[in-house]
């Protein structure tokens, strides 16, 4: 079972990205390995959604099989992804390849390293306008100190080559790179990993910033969720490449209902506020060519009964807007 059109309010009738029962296969020599299994969600515009979950619950596969970025052994076996209407996945590759970047960019992980060393960060971003758009150098250039304003780097840096700019700095760059040509959507896959907690902080409040500025749609993905509930109006959480509970942010935050999620909400520290104990998920996620019987998370939950071992929990509506895969609801 499916869950469709989960946005509520403004965002109910208007969705720019709307995913339908996506599944994605890693062929292996053990075998199949299903890392996203009947994922369905939307994003309207101006919206930040968030997907959260531990390394392996298929986040980023999502992320990659939106741009269709996904390399053998992956291989998507089912679902749709639409965007503005149309299926990506039926895209011939000259509509794709204008498809990247000017309607749908991306922020990867370790985007600090994404830069070219040996290319100056104004050309790396002049070679976006140059390829997109055949945009005069001089104005390329133009646009591209304009970037770099708007960002948070000052234009005289525009020379600098990535080593001389701070990890923080690197980060905005990449951010730039992505912005470049408007997209109407970006994705942010763990875009501050490897920064400190202050400087995650500073770039989320600067990208929140943007978005309210130029009006783009966001799927926000990470596994700290202190930074999720912050910057997402809307968070799925998955788990086993499933998305186990979905909810608006605030909602999801004073009332988390899996178990799954109420760990991870106890896991990570909040970024303002009261300091608190933190505990700990016990145990692994699961190997995904060998999944549990029945829910995957019953051999880590604390409140696990014996149908929980044989029967798959489906997502449903057990609030207003508020759906949740557990037995227990």
């Amino acid at each position: 079972m499916s869950v469709q059109h989960q946005s509520s309010g403004e965002h109910a009738n208007t969705p720019l990205l709307d995913i339908r029962n996506l599944y994605v296969e890693y062929l292996t020599a053990r075998g199949p390995v299903r890392a996203v299994e009947d994922v369905s969600f939307n994003i309207a515009p101006g919206e930040v959604f968030g997907l959260a979950g531990e390394s392996g619950s298929g986040k980023s596969t999502i992320a990659h099989a939106i741009m269709r970025l996904l390399r053998p052994p992956a291989i998507i076996t089912g679902g749709h992804v639409w965007f503005k209407g149309e299926d990506v996945l039926d895209m011939p590759s000259d509509e794709l390849e204008s498809f990247r970047w000017r309607e749908v960019a991306m922020v990867f992980q370790s985007a600090m390293n994404a830069l070219n060393p040996v290319m100056t960060v104004g050309t790396q971003i002049v070679d976006v306008f140059h390829t997109h758009m055949r945009m005069p150098k001089d104005e390329a250039y133009d646009r591209a100190a304009s970037l770099l304003d708007l960002v948070g780097i000052d234009r005289q840096r525009i020379n600098d080559y990535p080593h001389q700019l701070s990890g923080g700095m690197r980060q905005r760059a990449v951010i730039a790179i992505a912005l470049a040509l408007n997209p109407p959507l970006l994705i942010m896959d763990e875009p501050t990993t490897a920064l400190d907690v202050v400087v995650q902080k500073e770039i989320m409040q600067e990208i929140d910033q943007l978005r309210a500025q130029l009006g783009f749609s966001i799927l926000f993905i990470t596994h700290d969720m202190s930074l999720m509930v912050e910057l997402s109006d809307r968070i799925g959480i998955m788990y086993a490449g499933k998305i186990v509970e979905l909810a608006a942010a605030r909602e999801l935050f004073d009332n988390p209902l899996h178990p799954y999620t109420q760990g991870l909400m106890s896991s990570f520290p909040a970024l303002t506020g009261e300091k608190k104990k933190l505990t700990g998920i016990p145990g692994a996620p699961p190997d995904m060519i060998d999944p549990p019987s029945g829910c995957a998370f019953h051999p880590r939950c604390s409140q696990v009964q014996p149908m929980h071992k044989q029967v798959v929990p489906q997502l449903r509506e057990v609030a207003p807007e508020h759906f949740v895969a557990c037995h227990l609801y």
